[in-house]
C-alpha cells in the first residue's frame, strides 16, 4: 500500500469554504480523494443533500469513516471506498474535493482532465495544480488563525 499524502484533517470551516466555492447544487456528486477520516464526504452529504462517496487507502480510515457515516445516519448518500485514488473512476462525479501534496495533485491532473465531464469542480485545499490555472483562489483564515488557500477549477474553463 502507498500512501500518496499524509492523513491530516480538514477544518470544519475550511471544508464549508470548499463546498461553497464549488457552488454545490442538487443532483452534483461529490468525490473526495483522499478522503481520510470522511468528513468531507459527511459534510456534503448532511448540510447539502447529495450523494458523496470518499477514496482512501488506509483501512482504519475506511472503517472510522464507514462508522462515522452510519452514526450520521446518512449511509443511503455518503460511502467510502477502499481504493488507490490513482485508480479511482472519477466519470460519475460532478465535483471533486482534494486536500493532498502538489505532486499528487499534478499525477491526478490527466485522470481529472480524461474522466470528468465539462462544467465538474475541481476544488482543493491548500495546493495548485502546476500551470493549470485555477478558476478561483480564495484565501482565508480558519477558526485556528491559520492562513489556508483554497483553490477552484472548472473543467473545459481555461
Amino acid at each position: 500500500m502507498i500512501y500518496l499524502a499524509p492523513f491530516v484533517q480538514t477544518p470544519p470551516d475550511v471544508i464549508e469554504r470548499m463546498l461553497a466555492l464549488a457552488a454545490i447544487r442538487s443532483g452534483d456528486v461529490l468525490y473526495d480523494l483522499g478522503s481520510g477520516d470522511g468528513r468531507v464526504v459527511i459534510a456534503a452529504a448532511r448540510r447539502h443533500g447529495i450523494r458523496a462517496a470518499g477514496f482512501e487507502i488506509d483501512p482504519d480510515l475506511v472503517r472510522d469513516s464507514r462508522q462515522a457515516i452510519a452514526a450520521a445516519a446518512l449511509t443511503g448518500l455518503a460511502e467510502i471506498h477502499e481504493r488507490d485514488i490513482l485508480t479511482a473512476d472519477l466519470t460519475g462525479a460532478t465535483v471533486v474535493t482534494l486536500y493532498l501534496q502538489p505532486d499528487t495533485n499534478l499525477r491526478l491532473r490527466p485522470a481529472l482532465f480524461r474522466q470528468l465531464r465539462p462544467g465538474a469542480r475541481v476544488v482543493s485545499h491548500e495546493f495548485g495544480m502546476g500551470r493549470w490555472r485555477p478558476h478561483r483562489v480564495e484565501r482565508m483564515t480558519d477558526a485556528d488563525a491559520v492562513p489556508r488557500t483554497i483553490y477552484l477549477w472548472r473543467i473545459g474553463e481555461r
